[in-house]
């Protein structure tokens, strides 16, 4: 089970490390090519959730993380013994919650800074955290799936 918060321990830190490197060695809004016209390093700061919306509900945001870490370590500890995909899942949605957590508990916005350009859409810029979330819950539910096949078919 330790391993399990060792993969949301690594999250937060390459997380928090990778925004501290924004922060500190880019400007606000500075934007970096690495490949032009589909992915930038873009120094962002969001004080809402994914797409921008809920802007400067800090209370409510720390309210639902409180509540989604208490749901995801229940899950953890009761559900995910002995699966290794469920552990690995919600441990990576623990790290992401925790990782911008912190960005809002202590700046009141989450810093972003993944940005890229597909089909020239340019989508929402993002983050670690982020991207740790949506792994992870991409992950829960294709285990959740195979495992609710499984018991139809037994």
């Amino acid at each position: 089970m330790v391993y399990y918060y060792i993969i949301a321990g690594l999250v937060i830190a390459v997380d928090q490390f990778t925004k501290w490197l924004v922060v500190h060695k880019m400007e606000i809004y500075e934007q970096i090519p690495i490949i032009n016209d589909f992915f930038y390093l873009t120094s962002h700061r969001n004080p809402g959730a994914a797409w921008g919306i809920l802007q400067n509900q800090m209370i409510f945001f720390y309210i639902v993380t409180v509540i989604v870490l208490a749901g995801v370590i229940y899950y953890l500890h009761t559900y995910a013994r002995g699966n290794r995909k469920l552990s690995i899942g919600l441990s990576l949605i623990l790290g992401g919650a925790i990782g911008n957590f912190i960005d809002r508990l202590f700046h009141k916005e989450v810093v972003d800074f993944l940005d890229f350009i597909i089909f020239k859409y340019d989508y929402p810029i993002f983050n670690i955290a982020d991207s740790a979330l949506v792994i992870g819950v991409i992950l829960v539910i294709i285990v959740t799936f195979l495992d609710e096949k499984k018991r139809g078919q037994a």
